[in-house]
């Protein structure tokens, strides 16, 4: 079963990239306010949301929307500022896919807090820079090494500079990636509060997606990039009908995503249809490739460019570390992890633990997997409740 699982899998990937990348992907690109992910998914809630732009160092421009609570009580109030940061092949709208009293986006605006939701370059909400069109190779060169070093840092900038506060960060999957790194500049930690980790990612080498194996094993991040496929396309019309019939028919959808991200306790199946609509969404080939390259050599580092490449760009024969040792201290971290996880192992999750020098408070749920810190149907009670007491520690909530 896991074996046929992971080849109907591998097939909607393949359609989907290589059937896909020969054109312009076909994501509406947000014109106006209306055509944005507050008009989309936020608003129809009652809940106040703005659209923002950030621009990154290298140019990128990245789509920010801004959510308040929807109780003019709390809008009154003092309200610090929270950055969410989505995981591969999601994006802002990952927060609030959910019910308004499911979806961490929602529940962190009605305990008061100024929501901001990220969204890296290349996926629906931040595809447009400077000078480059989404036509252009160079516009997909880049992993999530660019994505903690410059979009972290220029979303955390704009945020920092409209509030005039020290920011929180909160990050699923990629996005711990992402901050674990950017934690390591001071520049970028000088503006951050605290953080919290949901499912946190640094070290890959115990990982046992079966799904993902597979893909390391057959070098597939290696053969797209020969084969000049520069951005990933997991969806398009012919794989979005391919899962909503495996799904509905023959297929758990739980079943479907263990061999990925293993065994999820509380995924809402009921709502598959509307995941669908929003994920997954686009992201590069060299930022799969830098991912499989941990996978294989074990370590937390940038992106290998082989001996003579990293030569010009790093001055060294490999390239250097994110050493996380030297997250300061004064930085507090908040981490939740599960037992079920196939990405975040609870191997590499303790040896990323060890390093650090200031020990966070941490959270194990043993039947969580990976998915299930988002989209759980328990993910309020068991986490979210435990995460929003953590942040509140650091802030008095009053009025202006």
């Amino acid at each position: 079963m896991e074996r046929l699982v992971t080849l109907l899998l591998l097939s909607v990937l393949l359609l989907s990239s290589a059937g896909e990348s020969a054109r312009v992907s076909k994501i509406r690109l947000p014109n106006s306010p209306a055509d944005g992910l507050c008009a989309h998914l936020i608003q129809p809630y009652g809940y106040p949301c703005s659209e923002h732009t950030a621009q990154t160092n290298d140019g990128y421009l990245l789509g920010l929307q801004r959510v308040a609570s929807n109780s003019r009580y709390l809008r009154r109030q003092y309200c610090p500022p929270v950055l969410l940061l989505h995981g591969l092949m999601m994006a802002g709208d990952a927060w609030f896919l959910n019910s308004p009293n499911q979806s961490l986006g929602f529940i962190l605006a009605d305990h008061g807090f100024d929501v901001w939701a990220g969204n890296v370059r290349g996926t629906r909400w931040s595809r447009r820079h400077v000078h480059l069109t989404e036509k252009d190779k160079d516009f997909w060169d880049w992993s999530w090494q660019e994505l903690a070093l410059y979009d972290l840092e220029g979303m955390a900038r704009y945020i920092y500079n409209i509030t005039n506060s020290k920011i929180f960060i909160v990050g699923h999957s990629q996005g711990t990636i992402m901050s674990l790194a950017a934690f390591t500049q001071p520049h970028i930690v000088s503006m951050v509060e605290a953080a919290a980790l949901l499912s946190p990612i640094s070290y890959l080498d115990h990982i046992s997606s079966s799904f993902v194996l597979r893909l390391v094993k057959m070098h597939i991040d290696e053969v797209l990039c020969v084969m000049g496929i520069h951005e990933l396309i997991f969806k398009s019309d012919c794989s979005t009908h391919m899962m909503d019939i495996l799904c509905g028919e023959y297929v758990n959808c739980n079943e479907l995503l263990t061999p990925v991200t293993g065994k999820n306790c509380c995924f809402n199946n009921s709502r598959i249809d509307f995941y669908l609509e929003y994920e997954p969404q686009p992201t590069s080939s060299k930022n799969l490739n830098h991912l499989f390259q941990m996978i294989r050599e074990g370590t937390f580092r940038k992106y290998d460019y082989g001996i003579f490449k990293n030569l010009i760009r790093y001055g060294r024969f490999r390239p250097p570390a994110f050493d996380v040792s030297s997250i300061p201290n004064s930085l507090p971290l908040w981490i939740a992890y599960g037992g079920n996880d196939a990405f975040a192992d609870v191997t590499d999750v303790h040896r990323t633990l060890k390093e650090l020098k200031r020990q966070p408070e941490v959270l194990f749920l043993e039947e969580y997997g990976h998915i299930d810190f988002l989209p759980s149907v328990r993910s309020k009670e068991d986490l979210y409740d435990n995460m929003i007491r953590f942040l509140k520690s650091f802030r008095k909530f009053g009025s202006y």
